[in-house]
């Protein structure tokens, strides 16, 4: 494996963050301490720690890094909830990249727990 820039998850976890960010741009301005926030948070977490894990001493590492990950989607697919719920958002393609990412991160999971199952 190279680097944490070479893994399409990462890719995808950085594109994420964009988005989350151009769609809290839109929320009203009294929500920047609270669902923008939080949200935004939740977002630059996924490929941070994508990053974090990579760099670490071990595919075991590495694994619970992409759960945390996992832990990130999860609460940012909660919160595009909140958020379209309250009439904040109103397209769920977001929430649909997330469902994409949660996949793709689930699959590498599975390849490393399965290349470390065979030393």
């Amino acid at each position: 494996m190279g680097t944490h820039k070479d893994l399409d998850v990462w890719k995808l976890g950085i594109q994420l963050v964009k988005d989350v960010y151009a769609a809290t741009s839109k929320f009203p301005k009294e929500e920047s301490f609270g669902l923008t926030s939080q949200l935004r948070r939740a977002a630059v977490s996924v490929p941070a720690n994508i990053a974090e894990g990579a760099a670490r001493n071990g595919k075991k590492e590495f694994i619970q890094f992409l759960y945390v990950s996992l832990g990130s989607l999860s609460e940012i697919e909660t919160l595009l909830i909140i958020a379209e719920d309250i009439n904040y958002l109103d397209d769920t393609s977001l929430r649909e990249r997330v469902t994409s990412l949660r996949m793709k991160l689930l699959n590498l999971i599975a390849y490393f727990k399965s290349k470390s199952k065979k030393k």
